[in-house]
């Protein structure tokens, strides 16, 4: 048996248009799972979807665009993926927005509103529409892609590393919740990945050279190095993980900025 396949599993991927959930996407279909395609346009879905399914020879992958600040269409994205592939047994709630760079004391209240709706609200919105298939089934995996940012401070990105640490403590508590469906729920804790979400951390030559610096492994992440660690998420490998946070970030935060 291979823990690692996901045949005839399905999974939605949000913010999968590009970076790390497109990294996700593209591994959980060659480990032969069917994946939705989402983001907030319907083209770079599309692209995307071809993309895979023409690695795959088969379709493995459809676009449902859906913005993550639409509550209606979020649950509209589900519906469409239950009459298209049946049942959901995986959901990764990767995508994320951060408006505002600075000290705290100059954001507005409408972004750090936008920040935790995006980042917080909208995954619960997601989880709820799908879990309680999960429970009856007694089978899931739910996974959120939080950030290294919940587990340190920071003077230019600090709402949205509140946002990312409250993340994990929905991840405990749905753990708790849904643990006894046999639904796991878990998150990953990428450090700086190399992906235009992240663009303003490492597009500066020196910038990236203090990352590079701070990092044991000496390299900024790139997006196939956090997608393992969903692949084996989904998998019968982790069936017994659960309530967790796995961090992935080159070994950053054991050594910080020593």
């Amino acid at each position: 048996m291979d823990l690692f396949d996901l045949s005839g599993k399905t999974a939605i991927i949000t913010g999968s248009s590009r970076g790390i959930g497109r990294a996700i996407a593209e591994a959980f279909a060659e480990a032969g799972a069917n994946v939705v395609i989402s983001s907030r346009k319907q083209q770079a879905c599309e692209e995307v979807a071809a993309a895979i399914n023409a690695r795959c020879g088969t379709e493995r992958a459809v676009a449902i665009a859906a913005s993550i600040s639409d509550k209606a269409a979020l649950h509209a994205m589900v519906e469409q993926t239950r009459e298209h592939f049946g049942q959901i047994d995986v959901l990764v709630c990767n995508a994320a927005s951060n408006p505002y760079y600075g000290p705290m004391s100059g954001i507005t209240d409408e972004q750090f509103r936008k920040i935790f709706d995006n980042n917080v609200l909208a995954n619960h919105w997601l989880i709820g529409a799908v879990a309680p298939q999960m429970q009856q089934r007694k089978d899931g995996s739910i996974i959120i892609i939080s950030s290294i940012g919940g587990l340190i401070g920071s003077d230019v990105i600090g709402a949205y590393n509140v946002s990312k640490a409250a993340d994990f403590q929905l991840v405990r508590n749905l753990a708790v919740e849904f643990g006894p469906h046999n639904v796991r729920v878990n998150a990953i804790a990428p450090g700086v990945i190399r992906t235009d979400f992240a663009r303003a951390l490492w597009e500066d030559p020196k910038a990236e050279a203090e990352l590079r610096r701070v990092t044991p492994l000496g390299r900024i992440g790139e997006p196939e190095n956090i997608a393992g660690t969903a692949v084996f998420l989904a998998s019968k490998a982790a069936e017994y993980v659960t309530g967790q946070a796995i961090v992935v970030d080159g070994g950053t935060t054991i050594k910080g900025a020593l």
